[in-house]
């Protein structure tokens, strides 16, 4: 359904894509730990950097429900698309396929539904979120692979799982993980498809 997009680095722009996907090094692994004595925020372990994150607004948890307010922990999980707001902000550099927003983008949390899980167009008739927000959480984030293929969707497992912009004091997401901006554009030049991330 999405086909890869190759960023341009302005020091290598002569270059091949190729070369340049030989030349990268990605982060394999990223790990999220909670943050000591803060229960909806946490840590992600970066190579040699440590980022802070917020998490769910019920912490974190390995049995995951829709509504439950926890990010899944204790699973890998991986970026499969991301999307960003093009009327707010640019495409970040990243390996990363990105796509554009737009008004009629929404995203299923019907859990009886057959989009359950899915991005669907709008007006939609189930639960949904909205993607293009009043506010800038949505305005550069990525789709982990929770509840998705090929794994396969369930039935109140959850919905939405993404790793998204932050409010500037690191307030609880919906089971989501945040960062601010210019640590989100970071990471997202550093890891790819197969980057795995846990939360511990």
């Amino acid at each position: 359904m999405h086909e890869a997009i190759k960023c341009t680095l302005s020091a290598w722009s002569n270059l091949p894509v190729d070369a340049i996907n030989i030349l990268m090094t990605f982060l394999r692994n990223l790990r999220v730990h909670r943050k000591p004595g803060h229960a909806t925020r946490g840590l992600i372990c970066a190579g040699t950097r440590t980022i802070p994150c917020a998490l769910g607004r019920s912490g974190t948890g390995v049995l995951k429900r829709e509504g439950d307010g926890e990010t899944p922990a204790r699973r890998i999980l991986r970026p499969v698309w991301g999307f960003f707001r093009a009327d707010r902000t640019a495409p970040p550099k990243s390996v990363i396929e990105f796509e554009p927003i737009a008004a009629q983008d929404g995203w299923c949390d019907a859990a009886h539904h057959a989009c359950y899980n899915l991005p669907v167009k709008l007006p939609f008739d189930a639960s949904h979120e909205v993607m293009m927000r009043d506010d800038h959480l949505y305005d550069l984030g990525l789709v982990l692979d929770w509840n998705l293929p090929p794994a396969g969707r369930q039935r109140h497992r959850g919905s939405a799982i993404f790793l998204h912009l932050s409010k500037g004091d690191y307030q609880p997401t919906e089971g989501c993980i945040a960062v601010r901006e210019p640590a989100m554009r970071w990471l997202l030049s550093q890891i790819d498809t197969k980057t795995k991330i846990m939360v511990l």
